[in-house]
């Protein structure tokens, strides 16, 4: 997968709007059809409904807007890129657009929260295994994706007799950025397991993870008031007739060192004779409220809505970090409960109408800015 992008408009310099097509698995559990777009009840249901197509689609028509506003002398270039694999977490679409394509001047990611994004945590993606011989389980599979709690999963092991044992747990699925929110199965079987199943890998996961959310028992529960708690979420296991794997998908604070983090969890992973294999290592991402971008997507916000919020940091991971002079900006509003990667997902009809003025707004403010260049 690379990249699609759409563009109105003329001049030197470019706006850009970066949100994302792609979508975590479906899941269990769903009362409406995933991709049917059902609406009910004043919302929009179905995957992607908030992450990220909703608000995709409302950005085309602020652009749109903008458009009529100008005629055909729109004082400057609005680029909507499409990524395509913002959930893999690689962002294979995005190095390939940075290598190849335009860089913007300024412009917004409408993947994260408003009033609008300063900063976003640190993100280590860990994948940890056991050969499968010496885990003491016959299989081990549940979870959909690295970045969503586990919401079922199934075990199988012999028992003293001879008997081979298979358990199952339901659990709830939640974002990784807020495991606790949901109800992790992965979890619930270990506990269920470990007095019964002689296991380096049971035994590993009660001592340094078992019900916690925040790396309590692995010693990496920072936290900051800038951007809040480490959270540690589990969000897939899968066996096969090798080897047990499991991910970890840890979000820490921006004032929090990595390398510390990667350390404790190597050290752990070592002494029960566990493989660990780095698949993402981002470091946070700290913008200055000064930021000339940051205040004039604040002021189209603030415009719009009439509050006075200030930006913030989330744990989530964001097109900002891909592309230089992007700052997430919205779609999801304060108080507003996140579906996003959870069954039922939707995003409530208001708030669609409500981003479609803030972000024409914004972009007339950003290419404003443009008339000084």
């Amino acid at each position: 997968r690379k990249v699609a992008w759409a563009e109105i408009g003329q001049g030197d310099h470019m706006i850009a709007v970066v949100p994302h097509l792609d979508v975590v698995p479906i899941g269990e559990g769903w009362n409406v059809e995933p991709f049917g777009g059902i609406i009910k009840n004043g919302r929009l249901y179905g995957r992607g409904a908030s992450d990220n197509k909703g608000p995709a689609i409302t950005c085309l028509y602020a652009a749109a807007d903008v458009a009529e506003y100008f005629g055909d002398k729109i004082p400057g270039r609005i680029r909507i890129i499409f990524g395509q694999s913002e959930e893999t977490g690689i962002w294979s679409d995005l190095d390939y657009y940075r290598e190849h394509e335009e860089l913007p001047y300024a412009g917004f990611t409408p993947d994260a929260e408003f009033p609008a994004l300063c900063g976003e945590k640190g993100v280590l993606w860990l994948e940890l295994s056991i050969p499968l011989e010496r885990s003491g389980l016959l299989s081990f599979n549940g979870g959909s994706a690295c970045n969503i709690v586990c919401s079922q999963c199934q075990a199988s092991y012999f028992t003293p007799s001879g008997k081979i044992e298979t358990l199952t747990e339901e659990g709830r699925a939640a974002h990784a950025t807020a495991p606790e929110s949901g109800i992790n199965a992965i979890s619930l079987l270990m506990e269920q397991m470990h007095p019964v199943v002689k296991s380096p890998l049971i035994d590993f996961y009660q001592a340094y993870i078992g019900q916690t959310c925040h790396g309590e028992k692995l010693g990496i529960n920072f936290e900051d008031s800038l951007s809040g708690q480490t959270t540690v979420c589990v969000g897939k296991i899968s066996s096969d007739d090798k080897k047990i794997t499991f991910t970890l998908d840890i979000r820490y604070p921006v004032t929090c060192d990595g390398s510390f983090i990667l350390t404790q969890i190597t050290q752990a992973a070592k002494r029960y004779e566990l493989s660990l294999h780095i698949l993402k290592n981002a470091a946070p991402l700290y913008r200055s409220l000064d930021d000339p971008i940051l205040k004039q997507l604040m002021d189209a916000y603030r415009e719009e809505t009439g509050d006075k919020g200030v930006p913030i940091v989330i744990g989530g991971s964001t097109y900002a970090r891909a592309l230089p002079n992007i700052v997430g900006f919205g779609a999801a509003f304060p108080g507003r409960e996140h579906t996003e990667h959870q069954d039922d997902e939707y995003i409530v009809l208001e708030d669609l109408f409500k981003q479609r003025k803030i972000y024409r707004n914004a972009l007339l403010r950003l290419l404003g800015s443009l008339e000084s260049k």
